[in-house]
């Protein structure tokens, strides 16, 4: 097993660091930038599971917020790898920020291959889709 990294691209988002970061706190808004690939979507605050098109249902949870800079989310036990997912913000003016996913996870080479590419393609659509956050 070795550690696999995935990022997304960062993204400008035109709105402050603090109200990205709260807005994305709540996994109940993260449906608004779910793509149509997500299906059975439930979410309560900190907890969230949806079924990815050719792949299992993934379950998240937060676990940690460090405020306006990084939301950090793990799975829950709804999938076959364990991971952390980092949701970082960056201030860069008054109603200006920066966005970017990164995930990471052991996985043995086999699964690496099936999951890099359309997980990578997933966390770019949410990546854009942060600049929508209003």
């Amino acid at each position: 097993m070795s550690l696999t990294k995935i990022e997304s691209d960062i993204v400008e988002i035109e709105n402050s660091a603090e109200n990205v970061f709260n807005y994305l706190s709540d996994f109940k808004n993260f449906e608004t930038l779910m793509p149509p690939q997500v299906t059975n979507w439930t979410a309560t605050a900190d907890e969230c599971s949806f079924m990815l098109k050719g792949m299992a249902t993934i379950g998240m949870k937060i676990i940690e917020k460090t405020p306006f800079t990084k939301i950090t989310i793990s799975s829950n036990g709804k999938v076959p790898f364990t991971f952390q997912l980092f949701v970082l913000t960056t201030e860069k003016g008054p109603a200006n920020s920066l966005g970017q996913l990164v995930f990471e996870a052991d996985l043995n080479p086999m699964m690496k291959m099936m999951v890099v590419k359309p997980l990578g393609n997933f966390f770019n659509m949410l990546a854009h889709k942060m600049k929508n956050i209003k």
